[in-house]
């Protein structure tokens, strides 16, 4: 098989799908087009008009814009902040600002994986293994959800704060369904001399709107991927203060990278130019519509919704009512063309592998054009391929397969799946 057959198939297989990963999204034609373009060709070691090679003026015209729009997406004063749009990823985009201000050996303070947090935050095992390379770098604790809730509980992170005296508090990630307290976190720092980083991967594009509170008026530092509700190619953007501008550009060029990738820089402004537009505004808006009717319509179905509902785009569940695990949960989900992930819940007695919940999200099928009504079909699309079908939990992956393989009322179930998608072409051309 050759590479334009396998993008080919990709293309036949997203159209084909519904897609509840919440870390994705599908770009439009002018992002495609701007990753695709010429700007591929150029190596553009430096910052904007300050490069090491020749022939860059059309990157430094780019650059510049890049971060221009960047910078008027969420409303900030170019006196008191900057942006760096070079950063490769999310991951690299957090590490730049623990290399610009901290020492090796600084204490963070984040949110644990488990409770929502992310790797790149100094994740470590709960029995010390280091597995990340921040918390091989850097001391790393982690502040949790609590039981009772499943909602943070900001007396006990100022205690913990107070505790372990960190130089970095970090809030953010990827599986935390509830709107984050940026201005009682950014006291909290404040009260121990640390600086706050505010990661906004996930909700950035409800931020540009006002779908989600920003954290620009309390957090020293504001790092986001692109490719998730801003609806960017893979890329990432670190905003920081003005007074950290010079730390931050050398500490991605040259302390994390070489020369950034220009046609990813490209894609990322005509996200940027995307985002500042009234179809985007009733696009995000849509995305969290959608994502309070699907999380009402999964409890309505006796689906355990963490928190029993999301202040987001984003949705946790314990699945473990329905099936062994998230694992299993998600293989038979994928039979039928429904992708969303396993996921870790908070005090999971499973593990990373077998994790006890599913995490899904609105942004993709909103993109295509789905409303509240076409969500109440996917709770139900999911309800009714659960119920077709159990595995032991520990299955391998390739007997699960083969058992679901037998169940004819699978099939039944994915042509709906794909009847519907295919009512919401991904491109009309």
């Amino acid at each position: 098989m050759k590479v334009k057959e396998i993008i080919e198939n990709e293309l036949k297989y997203q159209q084909q799908q519904l897609k509840l990963i919440p870390s994705e999204n599908y770009v439009s034609k002018g992002v495609l087009n701007a990753v695709g373009s010429v700007m591929i060709n150029k190596y553009a070691e430096g910052q904007a008009f300050k490069r090491y090679y020749q022939g860059n003026k059309n990157m430094d015209m780019l650059e510049e814009l890049c971060k221009n729009l960047a910078l008027q997406t969420f409303n900030l004063d170019p006196d008191k902040w900057a942006v760096n749009v070079q950063a490769v990823t999310g991951s690299v985009a957090n590490l730049s600002v623990y290399n610009a201000i901290l020492n090796p050996q600084d204490k963070i303070l984040a949110m644990s994986l488990f409770h929502g947090g992310h790797l790149s935050h100094g994740w470590k095992l709960p029995n010390g293994k280091k597995i990340s390379f921040s918390s091989k770098v850097f001391n790393s604790s982690f502040y949790m959800v609590s039981p009772k809730d499943y909602r943070f509980d900001y007396d006990q992170i100022e205690k913990q704060a107070q505790e372990e005296k960190p130089a970095l508090i970090i809030s953010g990630g990827t599986a935390y369904p509830r709107q984050i307290d940026f201005k009682r976190l950014s006291e909290i720092a404040k009260s121990v001399g640390a600086k706050y980083l505010a990661d906004i991967a996930h909700e950035a594009g409800l931020v540009a709107n006002g779908q989600y509170d920003s954290p620009f008026e309390y957090a020293d530092f504001v790092t986001m991927t692109t490719r998730k509700t801003l609806r960017g190619p893979i890329g990432a953007l670190v905003f920081c203060r003005k007074e950290y501008e010079d730390a931050i550009d050398s500490s991605i060029f040259p302390g994390l990278q070489g020369g950034p990738m220009m046609n990813s820089i490209a894609g990322i402004a005509t996200a940027l130019e995307e985002a500042q537009t009234k179809d985007f505004e009733t696009y995000i808006k849509q995305v969290r519509k959608n994502a309070d009717t699907l999380a009402a319509s999964l409890v309505k179905r006796g689906f355990n919704v963490i928190t029993g509902g999301t202040d987001s785009h984003l949705i946790l569940i314990d699945i473990t009512n329905k099936q062994p695990n998230g694992y299993v949960a998600a293989e038979i989900l994928e039979a039928v063309d429904i992708i969303l992930n396993k996921n870790t819940i908070p005090f999971d007695p499973g593990s990373p592998w077998r994790p006890s919940g599913i995490r899904l999200g609105t942004p993709s099928v909103t993109t295509r054009g789905m409303k509240e009504a076409e969500m109440e079909v996917i709770a139900e699309l999911i309800e009714k391929t659960l119920k077709e079908f159990t595995a032991d939990g520990d299955i391998k992956k390739f007997q699960l397969k083969k058992e679901i393989n037998k169940n004819r009322h699978i099939f039944e179930i994915k042509k709906e799946v794909n009847d519907l998608t295919q009512k919401f072409p991904i491109y009309n051309d």
